[in-house]
């Protein structure tokens, strides 16, 4: 029964991850409709998928909780604006040929997290994280001083996605039940943006074709479907198990601009994926030992 529930873990992980990984071909797809419109369809068919969802599953009792609570509902205004943030530059960035950018920030988003739990959640850096993190500012660095250019995209899709970890992992609510409200809260200015303030040739939809419309429409599941992915993968595995595969997603993004849409890889970015890719070794070295400590008998 274990070895079963692993190998669906692995399948739903592998899923969740693929999915993420060639997002940007979805938004391709789409690129003639502004990054903002794509945002709009993304909460709106995203919502009504999940409030589909709730009923299904009969939870509404979890929504009704925490619209009790004023604390963790003023903490789900904050992980909204983090995460709708994230998701239109991360669209803007597919959209105007910044993919590179958009898989260095996801690269350099677990090594965030590690900075993170140092300085709010008081864990501790073991040597290799140490120099994973310092080899990760390096390239950084390197990028800034010896060519004048700051990945800003990378370093602020990978700073609100963390951020946005680290105070949901505070909220301890379950996936379904946090994205839902994040979603319900982000509704009225997405349906006020799109029916009132957007005026674009894609932003009447009475007037768009019915296979525009559709792949809009998809935006709900694009969201949605990795995200259940990835928590039935987690429920399966170990988190340091789950963690080896979220270097799928931006090695696909990776792989799809230099290989499909033909994204230069100058030496910038060269210098700073060198580094990251080095930071990253690093830190799957230590996740292997500290695994291996942790499974050997306590005498």
């Amino acid at each position: 029964m274990q070895q079963t529930a692993q190998r669906q873990g692995v399948i739903f992980a592998l899923s969740a991850y693929f999915i993420w990984g060639l997002a940007p071909i979805y938004f391709k797809l789409i690129s003639q409709v502004p990054a903002g419109e794509i945002l709009t369809h993304r909460v709106i068919w995203s919502c009504v998928l999940l409030l589909a969802l709730v009923l299904l599953k009969r939870q509404w009792h979890k929504v009704r909780e925490v619209l009790r609570q004023p604390r963790q509902l003023a903490l789900l205004a904050l992980t909204s604006t983090l995460v709708g943030g994230n998701w239109l530059l991360f669209i803007w960035a597919i959209n105007n040929d910044h993919m590179l950018d958009a898989s260095l920030g996801y690269y350099i988003n677990p090594l965030f997290n590690v900075l993170l739990g140092l300085l709010f959640l008081g864990e501790r850096l073991r040597r290799l994280q140490w120099w994973a993190v310092t080899l990760a500012a390096l390239g950084v660095a390197i990028q800034l001083v010896a060519f004048g250019s700051l990945p800003w995209i990378a370093l602020t899709l990978a700073a609100t996605f963390a951020f946005y970890g680290l105070i949901r992992k505070k909220l301890g609510l379950d996936a379904l039940t946090g994205l839902l409200l994040e979603t319900l809260i982000l509704l009225p200015p997405a349906a006020l943006y799109l029916w009132g303030v957007a005026d674009s040739p894609t932003s009447h939809l009475g007037a768009n074709p019915v296979s525009l419309n559709l792949l809009l429409i998809a935006a709900g599941l694009i969201t949605t479907v990795p995200l259940l992915c990835f928590t039935a993968a987690a429920n399966s595995l170990k988190l340091s198990t789950l963690g080896f595969f979220q270097y799928i997603g931006p090695s696909l993004m990776f792989l799809l601009a230099v290989g499909l849409y033909g994204e230069p890889l100058q030496a910038d970015k060269l210098v700073t994926f060198a580094c990251i890719w080095s930071a990253l070794v690093l830190f799957s070295l230590d996740g292997l030992r500290t695994s291996r400590k942790s499974a050997l008998p306590t005498p």
